[in-house]
């Protein structure tokens, strides 16, 4: 293991070779070194690499230290969707067997039979069931958009549950989506739509994928660093 100090920050990480992939890919984890994985480099492209995303590294393992599970949802919680943290209800409902969430246009309303709290990880999956359904309804929306102004075109689209993706474009140029893409901006979700419409003419990602990135979006590295703050892995 390596480790380098960034400002009062000690980063220690390993490496991972994985020749499949073109760039080189950091994954923050609670309670892990960081894993940074990518073609093989030395010791010192490592840290250079680690150095590079000293900060995003840095808040993100503030933000995963943060993240416990049994934090508890009660009223008056925030709930991120779009890009926006809303003010979440939570209501007993004695006569429920289990708890559901719905969106208004300004707030989250969970019902629970257990109470008027409710833990993190029992929202989770239906947070999970509410950003697919959204996903399917607005996300591939936007797909078509893109495709009508690029003149890039799938043979399909659908949204699909990734671990350590935010979305992917098949062999069969068959992009899928990640739903949790519904809790960052729209501007970000323009991307990672635009980034893999790219992919049906350039897999790699190479100076001509960029190249045809920025033609449809010029202000790509914006929100492709929105998106790398966002954390899960890479697109």
């Amino acid at each position: 293991m390596s480790r380098l100090q960034y400002g009062q920050t000690i980063i220690e990480w390993r490496f991972k070779a994985d020749s499949t992939l073109k760039r080189h890919y950091v994954t923050v984890k609670r309670g892990l070194p960081v894993l940074l994985r990518g073609p093989a480099v030395g010791i010192e492209e490592q840290e250079a690499l680690v150095r590079q995303r000293a900060r995003w590294i840095r808040e993100k393992r503030a933000l995963v230290e943060a993240r416990m599970a049994d934090e508890q949802i009660v009223t008056g919680s925030r709930l991120r969707y779009c890009g926006r943290t809303y003010f979440t209800e939570v209501r007993h409902a004695p006569k429920l067997v289990h708890a559901t969430l719905r969106f208004t246009a300004s707030r989250f309303v969970i019902e629970n039979p257990a109470g008027r709290y409710i833990s993190s990880a029992k929202v989770e999956p239906l947070l999970s069931s509410f950003f697919e359904e959204r996903a399917r309804e607005k996300l591939l929306r936007r797909v078509t958009y893109w495709e009508q102004h690029t003149g890039l075109q799938a043979a399909d689209a659908r949204i699909k549950n990734f671990k350590r993706r935010w979305a992917n474009c098949t062999p069969q140029n068959i992009l899928e989506f990640n739903p949790r893409l519904m809790e960052l901006p729209q501007s970000v979700q323009d991307y990672v739509v635009i980034h893999e419409l790219c992919h049906l003419v350039e897999r790699a990602h190479n100076r001509a994928f960029w190249n045809l990135v920025a033609r449809h979006m010029p202000d790509w590295l914006k929100r492709h660093q929105a998106l790398e703050i966002a954390g899960i892995a890479q697109i």
